[in-house]
């Protein structure tokens, strides 16, 4: 843990998710000579600022802030420096610090340094705020205390002073926050990856370092490490080698195949291994080695049945799989798997059904950032599909979503964004030809109002919109809770 009293901290980055935010609280806890700097105006920061400074007034401290520019002397001056997850590794401003002798740490790097209770890492580039949710939901079943925080607008240094050394703690890393913990040889002891399809291409690059971010959850384990990988998922095997620390891998077969035939994986004993599969609708662990103190009856032991899954669609139970694996591997026995199932239902901004309204449906996928998440969507909703979609792009390819919408979607209704051309052609592209579609619309209220006349009783107007949400949004949540505001108000 890094004494931080009177140590003169830098956040580099308020941001309004929360992450800075966050930060920033728990640095002043920590009797830090607080600095804030951030390229946003006061006024598009005004929340976070009238907490951060509320904050300070209750401690008897000060906060200086530079807004609306960044200084060199502030990154060549402080004890410390702070970076945002949204501040490229490769920020020049970071470069200043680092030449200057001034260490750079995120909330992450923070929080795994202090944090004395096992780490139990999510990722993926889809369902890891779903997968995080069930994990988190099945320990509590044996574990009470558990924490779940990360990359879902919860600062995970705000929980701290509620762990213990058994106190287990669920973390969602998004690949901005672990190729900062990587940098730093930060993996938590417990990881899972639950699958991999191209995203953020225009902050990584290429998808080999996209991946190679990801990898970070479990590349800088012990020999006392977990990692559950998808061996179902094709991508994932090929960018995701099996643990090379000595360290304990459980094998997911979890979609489009599911049997444990289908697992990809080397087998047993190198490295030790545990796998889940279906059989017969019911999935099963089998950890013949013994390898996590687990011991399997021939066969193996049944955790759940597949319709005990309350969460739509087969995406959904791909990410329970997942999110059992690791907790068996922790050592929640099936009977708590079973019960956390039986208790989860709808999750906030994913496939979450907003109203019925004269017939119609209106669900909220704001989370389908990516074109994947809006085919998982496309095939999880009954057809007929009055469809929102479309917005910023992350140098992503959208044939395949494309070909879906041509296939699924009755008609398609336009969000503005440098992304929605690309759609377009994609769909347009697509046999047996393009739905009816209209747009682009820069104010979501339009779009609402034309998928609604675009709509008859019994379809489902989903905005799943396979791309950012930038320049209309502040980020994804503020567009789906806008839907769920607008939809409210029909």
């Amino acid at each position: 843990m890094i004494d931080l009293r009177g140590k003169r901290v830098l956040v580099m980055g308020l941001g309004v998710h929360g992450g800075g935010l966050g930060v920033a609280l728990w640095l002043l806890r920590q009797g830090a000579a607080l600095t804030v700097t951030d390229l946003a105006s006061p006024e598009a920061l005004a929340d976070p600022l009238a907490m951060l400074h509320a904050a300070a007034a209750q401690a008897g401290v000060a906060v200086a802030c530079t807004l609306g520019e960044h200084r060199a002397e502030d990154f060549t001056t402080h004890d410390l420096v702070v970076a945002n997850p949204a501040v490229r590794p490769d920020s020049p401003w970071l470069a200043l610090a680092r030449a200057a002798g001034v260490p750079v740490e995120t909330e992450m790097t923070l929080f795994f340094r202090a944090c004395p209770g096992p780490i139990l890492g999510v990722t993926g580039t889809k369902g890891k705020t779903t997968t995080a949710l069930l994990l988190g939901a099945m320990l509590r079943e044996r574990f009470p205390d558990t924490v779940v925080a990360g990359n879902m607008r919860v600062s995970a240094l705000a929980a701290l002073d509620r762990i213990g050394a058994t106190t287990p703690v669920v973390l969602e890393l998004s690949s901005f926050q672990l190729e900062r913990l990587g940098a730093a040889g930060l993996s938590p002891r417990y990881a899972l990856i639950t699958n991999l399809s191209p995203d953020h291409l225009n902050w990584h690059g290429s998808m080999e370092a996209y991946a190679a971010a990801k990898r970070q959850i479990y590349w800088h384990q012990s020999a006392a490490g977990v990692v559950a990988l998808n061996g179902a998922d094709d991508t994932s095997v090929a960018y995701f080698p099996p643990p090379a620390h000595g360290g304990r891998l459980i094998r997911v077969c979890a979609g489009p195949e599911w049997s444990r035939a289908a697992c990809r994986y080397p087998p047993p004993p190198a490295p030790p291994a545990a796998t889940v599969a279906l059989r017969d609708e019911w999935v099963i662990w089998d950890d013949p080695s013994g390898a996590f103190g687990l011991p399997s009856p021939p066969g193996g032991e049944p955790l759940f049945s597949r319709d005990e899954v309350r969460l739509p669609g087969a995406h959904n139970l791909a990410n329970a799989m997942m999110a059992a694996a690791l907790a068996r591997g922790f050592g929640v026995d099936a009977g708590s798997l079973r019960a956390a199932l039986r208790g989860s239902g709808v999750v906030e901004h994913r496939l979450e059904l907003v109203r019925e309204l004269d017939g119609v449906r209106y669900v909220n996928d704001t989370t389908a950032t990516n074109p994947a998440a809006a085919l998982a969507a496309l095939e999880t909703v009954p057809p007929p599909v009055v469809l929102i979609a479309g917005g910023a792009d992350k140098n992503l390819e959208f044939t395949a979503l494309g070909a879906a919408i041509a296939r699924r979607v009755k008609a398609l209704v336009l969000l503005e964004g440098n992304a929605t051309p690309r759609l377009l052609e994609a769909v347009s592209a697509a046999a047996p030809g393009p739905p009816l579609i209209s747009g682009p619309y820069s104010d979501l209220a339009a779009a609402l109002r034309t998928a609604r006349a675009l709509a008859a009783p019994g379809d489902t107007v989903l905005l799943s919109p396979g791309c950012a949400s930038f320049g209309m949004f502040r980020n994804e949540f503020h567009r789906g809770e806008e839907f769920r505001r607008l939809v409210g108000a029909l």
